[in-house]
């Protein structure tokens, strides 16, 4: 296992005992109000992690177009370069 392996796996398992700790410490009823009459009562910890995932979900999904877009460029400047021919460079002569 090469070092930057192990340091990769290091830097996951600290990440991994941070949001461990932080789940465990925030356990406290939390009630949202999402509509008039609807109350969503869960803990701390639960509706900040469906809420970090929506906006990792809508942060890709913005990014979806330019994505498309860059793969659709893409495929047609391969495409015309395939399709002309190489430059030929003048030849010259070795003994001028």
């Amino acid at each position: 296992m090469n070092v930057m392996t192990a340091l990769t796996w290091a830097l996951r398992a600290i990440i991994f005992v941070f949001l461990v700790v932080f789940a465990t410490q925030n356990t406290d009823p939390a009630s949202l109000r999402l509509l008039p009459g609807i109350v969503w009562q869960t803990p701390l910890v639960i509706a900040l992690l469906v809420f970090f995932i929506g906006g990792v979900i809508l942060g890709a999904l913005s990014l979806l177009g330019v994505i498309f877009r860059q793969r659709r460029e893409i495929s047609r400047l391969k495409s015309g370069a395939a399709q002309k021919p190489a430059l030929r460079t003048p030849e010259v002569p070795l003994n001028a």
